[in-house]
């Protein structure tokens, strides 16, 4: 069976407060679908990509990479598959240079010296940010971290690809060249999202979160163009 998968089955979600985040949520995105996680604010999107880490445990239901139970236990092979992309890539970038951060994940996984190197030349290349290899990521802007932080996931190898917000604060260019590189990509990808721009051109299905339900699951123009959809979304017809 294959591991690129996700599967949630009836999951809920209560932060400690009591607040109900996820209302049982169910879904299946199968091997190298591109699949737009949409909802406003509160919704429950940041919520359920934390689960699909392990960074954050179903109260209950189940969230599946492939066959295995994102549990406690399986934390290192779950992390192995889903490279999660944080919104911002501050976040995610903390080493002195370019290359210390895609060498990181591989190093933590004992991996020997040549194919750390193999790692990070392969996951810059796929970037297109091997010139920045030896920078301190303090020096970049804003479209050039994205594309680092996202190659300190590629480096991990990961089945499948879980990115929120990955437009938010780039211009024009920058989010087109990273519109262009994730369409390149051949993981499997959830992306948490408001660009609905990116959405049409990235990805063929879309699920909609409504109070921490699935509202909408399917094609993304049909779901875009449901009125009770648009709605939920707060879009307005001009």
């Amino acid at each position: 069976m294959s591991h690129h998968f996700i599967r949630f089955s009836d999951v809920h979600y209560s932060y400690p407060g009591g607040h109900e985040a996820l209302r049982g949520v169910n879904f299946l995105i199968t091997h190298g679908e591109k699949v737009a996680l949409l909802g406003r604010n509160g919704a429950g999107k940041s919520t359920l990509i934390l689960l699909t880490d392990g960074l954050l445990s179903a109260s209950s239901g189940e969230v599946n990479i492939g066959d295995v139970p994102v549990t406690k236990k399986t934390l290192p092979l779950v992390r192995q598959s889903v490279g999660l992309v944080f919104q911002n890539p501050d976040d995610q970038l903390f080493m002195p240079t370019v290359e210390e951060d895609v060498a990181f994940g591989p190093l933590n996984m004992g991996l020997p010296a040549a194919e750390v190197e193999r790692r990070i030349e392969a996951a810059l290349a796929a970037v297109k940010a091997t010139d920045l290899r030896s920078r301190s990521p303090m020096q970049l802007s804003g479209g050039q971290k994205r594309r680092v932080a996202i190659a300190t996931v590629l480096s991990m190898e990961p089945s499948i690809l879980v990115l929120d917000e990955p437009t938010s604060n780039l211009d024009f260019g920058a989010r087109n060249d990273l519109i262009r590189l994730l369409s390149d990509f051949e993981h499997t990808q959830l992306i948490a999202t408001h660009d609905l721009d990116m959405v049409r051109r990235l990805c063929p299905r879309s699920i909609v979160l409504h109070e921490g339900r699935v509202l909408a699951d399917g094609p993304t123009a049909a779901i875009l163009d449901d009125p009770q959809v648009r709605q939920a979304l707060g879009l307005t017809d001009e």
